[in-house]
């Protein structure tokens, strides 16, 4: 048994026959290979959901999964198609759900455009945690530039959000701007997001980083320069398979930054963030 109590955000869970092997049993199983003790769970998109016949409004059904789970805290997601998105983040606040997943790539909404600001209102009146994709996913760069998350975190200082990937190898250095520039001392607001953060090797076995993975100096600068409670440890399951995240929990591990530290990615902070025990 793992000495560490690991807490991982970012699991997308889909319904039976939607996507293969991503159930809230596959994520379960993932989780006993990998010793995660919590996680939490993002809703799927609708579109995900109709195709099996399942409930259109993918909170309700999120929460009707997880309902006697203890083990899974739930985030939903905002179907910008229908409006009401003042509606839809209180009906995510009654639902018990802790969180949203905001991908503006996918969802091809401006970062810091009209009608997230009013996620962002709503969020922030509910005490929500935002998890955001950064990072490039095809969709023009204008509307989730990394830099735009700056303007975010000005406009509406007590948001508390995540930049999963951490904008990814390509806008690192822009995330780790944000994160610098949005210091609050006791009230942090900004996290990185440790998801896909297992690095690949090419044709000659050398380390190389995809799109979204970071190297070994790149993590452990985040460390130094952010501090040790920005840190949030994400699986991105089911695109990472067991193997894959049993790797990135090994690397964190074995970084050259303090046992502390450690704990405090692999579930430390994300319990604090988000008053779980």
């Amino acid at each position: 048994m793992s000495d560490y109590r690991i807490f991982a955000n970012h699991a997308h869970i889909f319904p039976k026959g939607s996507k293969s092997n991503a159930t809230l049993e596959d994520l379960k199983k993932l989780m006993y290979e990998c010793e995660i003790e919590k996680a939490v769970c993002f809703a799927t998109f609708k579109e995900q959901n109709t195709r099996v016949g399942e409930d259109a409004n993918t909170n309700r059904w999120l929460a009707k999964t997880i309902k006697n789970e203890p083990d899974f805290v739930g985030f939903g997601t905002v179907d910008f198609e229908i409006g009401n998105l003042r509606e839809q983040v209180d009906e995510i606040a009654a639902l018990g759900l802790k969180g949203i997943k905001i991908h503006p790539a996918f969802q091809e909404v401006k970062v810091n455009g009209k009608e997230l600001y009013e996620v962002y209102e709503a969020s922030v009146k509910n005490n929500l945690f935002l998890s955001f994709h950064t990072g490039l996913h095809w969709h023009r760069l204008s509307d989730y530039h990394t830099l735009l998350w700056d303007e975010v975190a000005s406009d509406f200082p007590k948001l508390r959000f995540s930049m999963e990937h951490m904008g990814g190898y390509s806008f690192f250095n822009e995330a780790l701007a944000v994160m610098n520039n949005n210091k609050r001392g006791e009230f942090d607001t900004v996290f990185a997001g440790w998801t896909s953060i297992d690095t690949g090797e090419d044709e000659f076995g050398n380390a190389r980083c995809n799109a979204w993975s970071l190297t070994d100096e790149q993590l452990c600068t985040l460390i130094y320069q952010t501090g040790e409670n920005r840190s949030i440890f994400g699986l991105d399951f089911p695109y990472n398979s067991a193997e894959k995240t049993t790797r990135s929990i090994e690397r964190i591990k074995n970084l050259q930054i303090t046992e502390t530290a450690k704990h405090a990615i692999l579930g430390g902070t994300l319990r604090s963030v988000l008053g779980v025990d």
